[in-house]
């Protein structure tokens, strides 16, 4: 019996084993992973990039959803995307564009020249608020030899067009979907807008109908919201995210770094942190108190605070590395006594009262704090008021209700925006506006150089804002994750080069 019991031990141990060597592989099999979630910051206000200025909406939709004829990878170069190729004439003014063929948008409708020529009417047309529409007003004229061919006739040579063509704003819409695309976008991307849980999360899933149906190798994406510091560090401990782009876990870092289940990727920006100045209200019209706010301002001390150090000072509305860049951070520089002089020069008596509104980005909420702590030393009190990121765009960039605000512009290629009438910022300058038309017409790089830096000596004197940093950007993600941007020309989540390893 003993016998008898250790045989149909040992044969039951022999068939576990078999059954192991036979299973194991199916399991393995069937764990590969075909879904993903990513986190951000902001939630964004609506899904049209061509309507709204929120970078939160290329964030879940370029690329993803919305296509552009070229596309800006993260090293900045400029590859084809709806256009397969291009040629352009030796003045840089008439641009070709070969289009992809058999292209067809979400809702069923092609792709052709006549919809790259109403994508780009629409974003100049009356009414528009396109936040690039100056990119499209300097488009002469649109034309096509057929239908895969669309012919660009441009006022002035733009030596950044091809990067413009790239960027949310120029995305191609299909003219059916534009009433509803604020909330049901359509466009040619790989992925489509299964849900949206507002406050909570977006679900993009993989169109079938994709010109390339191995694009993408997720089947489904979740973007998640979450602004709070902490609880951005929390989501990715827990395992609860796949991947932060942009966290703000500066502080957390090492325990990410120094462990094998993530990956930790810290990368360039073109962006822009700054204290924006309502120029239009008294007495914040008189340039010498902007200057004298900036120079109340040690921008060290607030990217330690703000950023934990990762970031670099600018001086202008310019960043290093961007082309005729050049180092004015000795302009309007800290200097508390100088500050409280300028004030005493132009009338204030103390305490100056202002406001500062915030948004619930962490880099903002922190970075106002030490701001207003340092213009207490120079007699100026900014009364903080944490607002919603609807609140912002609405009654800091809509109405410019507001004196100071804390923000970072994100955008590559967005220095025109002090010719812009108008803007939240309230600046209105004759020497700019020539200038920047001096920029846009001319076609020599070292002349056109000179004067940008021009211009950016000019803004820096006006002090039309307090210039604080450029970002360094971090991203957070699990070890497995594969094809996520460490530099970050622009803000967008590239969800088709994302797969498991």
């Amino acid at each position: 019996m003993a016998k008898r019991g250790l045989c149909m031990r040992w044969m039951a141990a022999v068939a576990g084993l078999a059954a192991t060597l036979v299973v194991a592989p199916v399991v393995q099999a069937q764990a590969k992973k075909d879904t993903a979630v990513i986190a951000m910051t902001l939630e964004p206000p609506g899904l049209d990039p061509t309507a709204g200025a929120a970078s939160a909406i290329g964030e879940v939709v370029h690329y993803n959803v919305l296509e552009t004829l070229t596309k800006i990878e993260s090293d900045g170069s400029i590859k084809p995307l709806l256009a397969q190729s291009w040629t352009v004439t030796p003045d840089n003014k008439t641009w070709a564009f070969k289009l992809r063929s058999g292209v067809k948008f979400h809702n069923g409708e092609p792709f052709n020249a006549a919809t790259v020529k109403f994508a780009y009417e629409r974003a100049v047309a009356q009414g528009s608020v396109n936040k690039d529409k100056a990119v499209f007003a300097n488009i002469l004229n649109i034309a096509s030899t057929d239908e895969h061919t669309v012919i660009l006739t441009l006022k002035n040579p733009n030596p950044d067009f091809l990067f413009q063509l790239g960027q949310t704003t120029a995305s191609i819409v299909e003219p059916k979907s534009v009433a509803t695309n604020n909330t049901q976008p359509v466009g040619t991307g790989p992925y489509r807008l299964e849900s949206w849980n507002k406050g909570s999360a977006i679900v993009l899933t993989r169109w079938d109908g994709y010109r390339d149906p191995k694009a993408a190798k997720l089947r489904r994406v979740t973007i998640r919201f979450i602004s709070d510091a902490a609880a951005q560090v929390a989501a990715l401990l827990s395992g609860d995210v796949d991947a932060f782009p942009r966290v703000a876990a500066a502080r957390s870092l090492s325990q990410f770094q120094n462990n094998p289940r993530y990956q930790v990727l810290i990368g360039g920006s073109r962006s822009k942190t700054i204290l924006a100045i309502n120029n239009k209200r008294k007495p914040l019209d008189d340039v010498r108190v902007r200057r004298a706010i900036a120079m109340a301002i040690d921008r060290k001390a607030v990217i330690e605070g703000a950023a934990e150090g990762f970031g670099t000072p600018i001086g202008s509305f310019y960043v290093p590395g961007a082309p005729g860049y050049v180092d004015l951070t000795a302009v309007n520089a800290y200097a508390p006594e100088k500050s409280r002089a300028l004030l005493k020069e132009a009338g204030i008596t103390s305490p100056l009262e202002l406001t500062m509104k915030l948004p619930p980005t962490p880099y903002a909420r922190t970075g106002g704090e030490v701001i207003a702590a340092q213009l207490t030393k120079v007699g100026i009190n900014a009364k903080l008021e944490n607002v919603e990121w609807a609140q912002w765009l609405s009654g800091v960039y809509g109405q410019k209700a507001y004196d100071l605000t804390v923000i970072a512009h994100v955008e590559p290629l967005d220095f025109g925006n002090f010719a812009r009438p108008g803007y939240y910022w309230g600046y209105e300058s004759a020497a700019f506006n020539a200038l920047w038309a001096k920029i846009n017409s001319t076609a020599d790089a070292k002349e056109r150089n000179g004067y940008l830096a021009d211009a950016q000596r000019l803004v820096a004197d006006d002090a039309v804002a307090a210039y604080l940093y450029q970002p360094t950007w971090i991203t957070v993600a699990k070890a497995g994750l594969k094809g996520l941007w460490k530099d970050a020309p622009i803000l967008a989540n590239d969800l088709s080069a994302l797969s498991w390893q």
